[in-house]
């Protein structure tokens, strides 16, 4: 019988992660995406490589430090996982290099959009920044000497720094002395300058500040001078079974934070053996932790350069018309509700319905309490204004704000401190778990009886993000839905522990074993002739056991399609084990990030949304939910959606046997791009409600058939 745990038979996870990472990059490299949204892909590179590397790395860097020398499931021990991430990572920063140096800026350029240096600027703009600097810069920045009297400051986290060689001027001896600056991430990196009509230009602040060094150390010459920016260990390190009070302890931790190692180096590329030297001695860090780059250091900036261009025009993506379910925003959303359930697509359909729930909810006096999971928000949520509001209009308010929720922790602090002074109940989870759920649950006595009403999604109750996440929620007043979220809450809250749910699927208690006897039912059918196949959407897949268990039912004869947007740690085309598996990646405008678990169940579907990828940390660490489609209509509409993702042949990427992805073959096909032919779809049925409205006076409940789609009519 085939084994199906060679080492042979798995990627690395931090690699699959980079080839990602480059799908990203070729979005910033496609001529067929407006010039501006390939600046803002090259700047999302090189975001989610700083992340990449304060988490990631820095875990493999501790695993070497601490001598743990297991291998990942393809062999990998973690120092050999670091040689080859160095080896691809730097790879990866040349190519962004090359990328915004000999295509991005030109085009820019041809724009008359300039990113200029000192040399390209006219008397004008030198007269500008000269002023700029003595009103706005000067009064900020603080020069910091290094020597026996006056240690190596610390340098911050992903700050701009600047360090250079002076000298005391009219002195007989040469003495070198060493200085840095940091270039103050209060002001703007990205000044934009005056200039000729029709033309818009751009400089950097480091820049600024460089031309004008010499003012900061008076009676000194400047010899060198070179910017570089460090990268240090980012991860929490909380031992909650010992910390009675977690927000405290995970406050503490965020300060402690900005002193972690550093991990990564980025430098100019011109810079000195001499000057390179200093900063290796002060920062230890290794060699094959240096990046010299032959640009901007830290290309985030584009962003915010994109943020400052005024009227793009076709530079850019064309403004996304959501659809919006005005039936449920004008009416009662709860008579909506027991009307049937009612699913939502984002960004495609408008997040609003969410937020008209809590917003409802905290006015309605037949509502008795609301409770939410919340993972990450938006820094002016409305969710969190309404369920303030609800809880001064005597509700009993329940929120579980997630404090490890990772670079939010900080945000997600303020926001409990901030519910809890209004009178809502805070609660930050269970020792040991992240709380990754996605759920809202609304109770309210009615004639009947007490009634519960829900929302559960596969992402996060952020209205900002909704607008360019791709994710899928229920509105659902399904008794025993809301039996099961109830208990969800209570379990998070108390020590209640229910031997089983009705409907819903948790992790990390039954999630794994409710996939795995899913998969196993697949491969029974297989067996015995019957219809069998697994599709799925996930955002990553790296757990061990998973991907045996596709490979087992691969080679019974499962047909399994996988649309994964990021890591996957299977691989395809194996003889006699991932033969019948196909991987696709779709990286567009959008980012996919919605969770779809589908099995063939001999003939009649079952569907599945979740919260939850196919990790370790998903199975194993979180609180996830997985939950059941069961409305005819709305589970016809997924159905069809994932047949229209696996038809995209514009975003999608194939993962091929040899562990590469790439473009499909549209040879003799009809150019398809899932995600501009759903925006296009919602945009007209907008138009259509509104010339349909203009003559109507009431609404009507439209459900989970009106969201079904057919690219062929």
């Amino acid at each position: 019988m085939e084994q199906f745990d060679r080492q042979e038979y798995f990627s690395n996870r931090e690699l699959s992660w980079l080839l990602f990472n480059e799908r990203v990059l070729e979005e910033a490299r496609d001529k067929d995406n407006p010039l501006l949204e390939r600046v803002k892909f090259l700047s999302i590179t090189a975001s989610n490589l700083d992340e990449f590397f304060m988490v990631r790395v820095a875990s493999l860097i501790d695993m070497v430090n601490v001598g743990y020398d297991k291998p990942d499931p393809s062999g990998m021990k973690p120092d050999q996982q670091l040689a080859a991430i160095s080896t691809a990572a730097h790879h990866m920063i040349a190519q962004q290099y090359t990328t915004y140096n000999r295509m991005l800026k030109k085009l820019l350029d041809e724009k008359n959009i300039h990113i200029l240096d000192i040399d390209e600027l006219s008397q004008k703009q030198l007269d500008f920044i000269d002023h700029y600097f003595n009103r706005e810069v000067y009064p900020v920045l603080t020069p910091m000497a290094v020597d026996s009297s006056r240690p190596f400051p610390l340098i911050l986290n992903k700050s701009i720094n600047i360090a250079a060689f002076i000298h005391k001027r009219n002195s007989q001896i040469q003495h070198r002395e060493f200085v840095t600056v940091q270039v103050p991430n209060v002001l703007p990196r990205v000044v934009k300058l005056p200039g000729q009509e029709g033309h818009t230009s751009f400089i950097l602040l480091e820049n600024i500040i460089r031309r004008h060094l010499h003012q900061l150390f008076v009676g000194f010459d400047v010899i060198e001078s070179a910017c570089y920016r460090v990268i240090r260990d980012m991860d929490l390190e909380v031992d909650e079974e010992d910390t009675e009070d977690l927000l405290k302890e995970i406050e503490k931790q965020l300060r402690l934070r900005e002193r972690g190692n550093v991990i990564h180096l980025d430098v100019e590329a011109g810079i000195s053996d001499r000057l390179i030297a200093k900063l290796f001695d002060r920062l230890s860090v290794s060699q094959e932790n240096v990046y010299r780059v032959n640009g901007p250091i830290d290309l985030t900036f584009l962003s915010k350069l994109v943020g400052k261009i005024d009227a793009p025009g076709d530079m850019v993506y064309s403004a996304n018309r959501p659809f919006i379910q005005y039936e449920l925003l004008e009416h009662s959303i709860f008579d909506a509700m027991r009307a049937g359930d009612i699913y939502l697509h984002h960004p495609y359909e408008s997040f609003d319905p969410v937020i008209e729930l809590i917003r409802q909810a905290s006015r309605d006096p037949q509502v008795l309490a609301i409770k939410m999971t919340l993972y990450r928000v938006s820094g002016h949520s409305p969710i969190i204004r309404y369920l303030e509001k609800a809880a001064e209009n005597g509700k009993q308010v329940t929120v579980l704000v997630e404090l490890k929720a990772r670079f939010d922790e900080e945000n997600n602090i303020n926001w409990a401190q901030k519910l809890e002074k209004t009178g809502c109940h805070v609660i930050y989870g269970l020792v040991g778990l992240k709380t990754h759920c996605k759920m809202a649950l609304v109770v309210r006595r009615e004639e009947n009886g007490i009634k519960r009403y829900m929302h559960f999604g596969t992402g996060n109750y952020n209205d900002i993000t909704a607008h360019f996440y791709t994710d899928m929620g229920l509105l659902t007043c399904n008794e025993q839905m809301g039996i099961d979220a109830s208990n969800v809450f209570n379990m998070l809250s108390g020590y209640s522990e229910p031997p089983y749910f009705h409907k819903l699927v948790m992790a990390p208690l039954w999630l794994r074993d409710t996939l795995m006897d899913l998969i196993d039912h697949e491969m029974k059918n297989a067996q015995d002739g019957k219809p069998a196949f697994i599709r799925a959407k996930m955002n990553a897949l790296s757990d061990e056991g998973m991907i045996k268990a596709l490979y087992r039912a691969s080679a019974a004869g499962v047909k399994i399609q996988l649309i994964i947007r990021g890591i996957c740690c299977l691989r395809t085309g194996i003889p006699g084990v991932s033969e019948n598996i196909v991987v696709h990646s779709i990286v567009g405008r959008y980012l996919e990030h919605s969770r779809i678990y589908m099995f063939g169940n001999g003939g009649e579907t079952l569907v599945y949304l979740a919260s939850a990828d196919l990790m370790p940390r998903n199975l194993n660490r979180r609180v996830e939910l997985m939950f059941p489609i069961e409305n005819a209509q709305i589970k016809k509409t997924i159905i069809d959606l994932f047949d229209l993702m696996m038809r995209d042949n514009i975003k999608t990427r194939v993962l091929g046997s040899d562990n590469h992805y790439e473009k499909t073959d549209r040879r003799g096909k009809i150019p398809f791009n899932v995600q501009e032919y759903l925006a296009r779809m919602a945009a007209q049925r907008t138009i259509r409600r509104e010339h349909s409205l203009r003559d109507r006076r009431t609404f009507i409940p439209i459900k989970g058939n009106e969201n079904s789609q057919n690219p062929d009519n």
